[in-house]
C-alpha cells in the first residue's frame, strides 16, 4: 500500500495539534509532525493576505487517505483548508512498513 503525505496549515497550533492527535487515535495517520509557526502569503477573494500558520505534515497510506482528508476538513475551522496529498515514491522500506502498519 502505498505511503502518501498529507500536509495542512492552520492558524491555531493548540487546534492543530487536536487534529493530529485525532487522526493519530482514529488510526488515520501513522505520525503527524508539526512545523511553525510558518509565515503564509496567499490570495484570497482578491486580495493578497499574509498569516502566521503551523504546518502539520501526515503520514498515511492511500487507503486511509480520503477518510484522513475528511476528518481534517471537519475538525479544521477554515472555509477552504489547504489539505494537499503527496504520494511517496521512495524511502526506507521499514520505514514505510511501518506507516502502512500503524
Amino acid at each position: 500500500m502505498p505511503a502518501v503525505q498529507v500536509q495542512f496549515t492552520i492558524d491555531d497550533g493548540a487546534r492543530g495539534a487536536a487534529i493530529a492527535e485525532l487522526l493519530l487515535q482514529d488510526g488515520l495517520a501513522a505520525c503527524v509532525q508539526r512545523v511553525g509557526p510558518i509565515r503564509s502569503r496567499y490570495r484570497w477573494e482578491g486580495a493578497i493576505e499574509e498569516a502566521e500558520e503551523w504546518l502539520f505534515l501526515c503520514k498515511t497510506t492511500t487507503d486511509r487517505l480520503e477518510a484522513l482528508t475528511r476528518r481534517v476538513a471537519e475538525a479544521h475551522p477554515y472555509d477552504t483548508p489547504e489539505i494537499i496529498a503527496t504520494e511517496v515514491v521512495g524511502g526506507l522500506d521499514r520505514y514505510l512498513i511501518w506507516v502502512e502498519q500503524a
